[in-house]
C-alpha cells in the first residue's frame, strides 16, 4: 500500500484578516503571503466542497471581501 502523501505547509495567515478589504488587494495580498491559490466567488455561488491545501477562498459583494476560508 502506498503512503499517504503529506500536504503542503499552508501559510501562517488568517483568512479573517482579509475581510472587508477591496478583492483586487486582497487577492495581491494573498499571493505575497504565499496562497498557491486564490478564488474570488460572488455570494451564494455554487462550488465543489474539495479541500486544497494552499487555497484561499474569497467572497465578494461590490468589490469587497465579505468572507474568507481556507481550501
Amino acid at each position: 500500500m502506498a503512503p499517504i502523501p503529506t500536504p503542503p505547509a499552508e501559510p501562517q495567515d488568517s483568512p479573517d484578516a482579509y475581510v472587508g478589504l477591496p478583492a483586487a488587494g486582497a487577492e495581491r495580498r494573498a499571493r505575497e503571503r504565499g496562497w498557491s491559490t486564490v478564488r474570488s466567488l460572488p455570494p451564494g455561488a455554487m462550488i465543489t466542497m474539495e479541500y486544497l491545501a494552499g487555497r484561499l477562498n474569497f467572497e465578494v459583494k461590490d468589490g469587497v471581501v465579505t468572507r474568507s476560508w481556507k481550501g
